[in-house]
């Protein structure tokens, strides 16, 4: 054998070690899409919690194939007493939260985002802390379409949506169920 290919095969089998060892860097929980009728949801995650926090939020993306509006609404977690989907607006540079009343509605051919900083599904007192790389289950309803289970993969605390660069301004749940908005502002969560 010549040192050229007794070279290329040394890369070769090289190449494969550090495939493995991409592979094996690969988080154990993927996201996996949903689908209830016309209703797909996609990129559900969550972010871990620190201990002793009351509330936890969850994220997805919604799209509506259908030819008719309809509404979600969060029914039951795992790992919460109540889950709900809320939204949030600033008002005179202080944060505010409200649950959505009668459901999020998702219009035909609409696809909506539940992120940091806007709609997002929040789990109510929580049951045990939102650990980073396990998953909550939470039960969604949608009016027209049905029910579906879906698996949210929590990322870290503080974590960007998946594929979003990190920064700017992130709420992040603190022991003791306070909230607090990095980057500036006040929060306020208003109950119904």
């Amino acid at each position: 054998m010549t040192s050229i290919v007794r070279r290329n095969i040394w890369l070769a089998g090289a190449g494969a070690g550090a495939l493995a060892l991409t592979l094996l860097a690969v988080p154990a929980a993927q996201a996996t899409d949903y689908n209830v009728g016309p209703i797909q949801i996609t990129a559900p995650w969550a972010r871990a919690t620190p201990k002793g926090a009351s509330s936890g939020a969850a994220y997805m993306t919604i799209t509506n194939t259908g030819k008719t509006p309809d509404k979600v609404s969060c029914v039951s977690s795992d790992a919460s007493a109540e889950c709900q989907i809320h939204t949030m607006t600033m008002d005179n540079g202080v944060m505010q939260m409200r649950p959505v009343e009668g459901g999020l509605e998702i219009k035909p051919g609409e696809t909506v985002t539940l992120k940091p900083g806007g709609f997002h599904m929040m789990l109510v007192n929580l049951k045990h802390p939102l650990e980073q790389g396990n998953t909550v289950k939470a039960t969604l309803k949608f009016d027209a379409a049905g029910t579906v289970d879906v698996e949210y993969p929590i990322a870290a605390i503080g974590a960007a949506a998946p594929g979003v660069p990190a920064g700017g301004g992130t709420m992040m749940m603190q022991g003791g169920g306070g909230m607090q908005m990095q980057g500036g502002g006040g929060m306020q969560m208003n109950k119904p």
